[in-house]
């Protein structure tokens, strides 16, 4: 299975990975790539926790784009 993640970089400089269709499936690592590969390790763990609990293993994904005025 594919799913989409995310990945941007904290104030302390960790790269944090979620993954945005599995409500709290997140990770990180020192690099984008470390991120990526330990976002994989979570997300097949919140597969199975969602299995175990029977609920749905992803929700739907709702994108928009906004305009919003930049601050003087």
């Amino acid at each position: 299975m594919k799913f989409p993640v995310t990945i941007y970089r904290d104030e302390d400089g960790l790269y944090i990975a979620e993954c945005p269709v599995i409500p709290g499936c997140m990770s990180q690592g020192r690099s984008s790539a470390e991120a990526l590969e330990n976002i994989k390790e979570a997300i097949q763990l919140c597969l199975d926790v969602r299995r175990e609990d029977g609920l749905p293993l992803t929700v739907p994904l709702e994108t928009h784009e906004v305009e919003v005025a930049a601050g003087a």
